[in-house]
């Protein structure tokens, strides 16, 4: 790293800062949404709430997320793929850029990514043990999915699916079962504009990672099919979450209240305009990128508080 580079970057080495962003942990947002929203589901539905079973969902399903983002820039380290990519848009995109910055040692990461596999492992047998085996197969999905998503899963063009399972569906459903003991539809059909929205993160993200990640043999869906075709395709994954959510209340599958979060759709619209505007100009999808976070962490909140409200107004 050059003098101009630590200059502008005043982390120290193997620091608590650089721990943290290496973890990424404001994008635990994606994890806390869905945990919270299975929960609430639950007791709005069922009047099920055990508040110690829900500290350990979320602690269990935090960690997997944190080993997740660790193991994934463990492994594009170790590709090379970091080192090559000079679209990146750190933190947004490109990983966290800690281990190529020499911040953490590249087996201190990998000790800790298996650290918080081994805790969500943990904490996931003894909720199986508790509530029942369900708990620990949709756990299980969760650790070896993360694991290996960056070396089997995304070149191989399965790894948008997998977030968007892991992140939707996974945890949602997986919330609501640890509260209530069982499986419903309501929680999934809740859980689909979730995971899209998840999706559309993570499908964002990959268009500056484009060259670099066709360089390594990193074959994502957005390789697969090119910027352009990424850009639109990523208009349909947000705008499909809004229409998924406004057929299940057509539908009465979801509280007319639900229909709250579409004060959000204006910043999904302005996402999609920037990115098939900008899809060929990295610095210019910032605001895309950051939009669609945006996006995915207000929709989120008010899906929870129409939840919420649906329960003391009932529509």
């Amino acid at each position: 790293m050059n003098n101009s580079e630590n200059q502008r970057n005043p982390i120290s080495p193997n620091s608590f800062k650089a721990w943290i962003r290496l973890a990424r942990i404001p994008f635990l947002t994606a994890t806390i949404i869905p945990v919270i929203l299975g929960a609430v589901i639950a007791w709005t539905s069922l009047g099920a709430f055990n508040p110690a079973y829900f500290a350990l969902t979320l602690a269990g399903a935090m960690c997997l997320h944190l080993g997740t983002n660790i193991i994934n820039d463990y492994f594009d380290f170790r590709s090379g793929c970091d080192a090559i990519n000079t679209e990146a848009l750190s933190p947004i995109s490109g990983g966290s850029r800690v281990l190529l910055e020499n911040l953490v040692k590249p087996q201190s990461a990998y000790f800790a990514a298996l650290s918080f596999f081994g805790l969500a492992t943990v904490i996931g047998t003894i909720l199986s043990v508790i509530i029942g085996w369900w708990v620990l197969l949709l756990g299980g999905i969760g650790v070896i999915s993360g694991y290996f998503y960056v070396t089997q899963l995304a070149p191989r063009g399965f790894g948008e699916l997998i977030v968007g399972l892991n992140f939707g569906p996974l945890m949602v459903l997986g919330s609501y079962y640890v509260q209530t003991q069982q499986l419903a539809f309501a929680p999934f059909f809740a859980s689909i504009p979730v995971g899209l929205l998840i999706t559309a993160i993570l499908w964002i993200n990959e268009i500056p990672d484009y060259t670099a990640d066709k360089a390594v043999g990193k074959k994502t869906l957005v390789v697969r099919v090119g910027r352009k075709r990424a850009a639109d395709l990523y208009s349909f994954i947000v705008l499909g979450a809004y229409a998924w959510l406004v057929g299940m209340v057509i539908l009465r599958q979801m509280p007319l209240v639900s229909l709250v979060v579409l004060f959000t759709l204006p910043l999904a619209v302005k996402a999609v305009k920037v990115a098939r505007k900008h899809y060929e100009a990295s610095r210019l999808m910032v605001a895309a990128n950051l939009t669609t976070i945006q996006t995915q962490l207000f929709f989120g909140i008010l899906m929870i508080v129409a939840y919420v409200l649906s329960y003391f107004l009932p529509l």
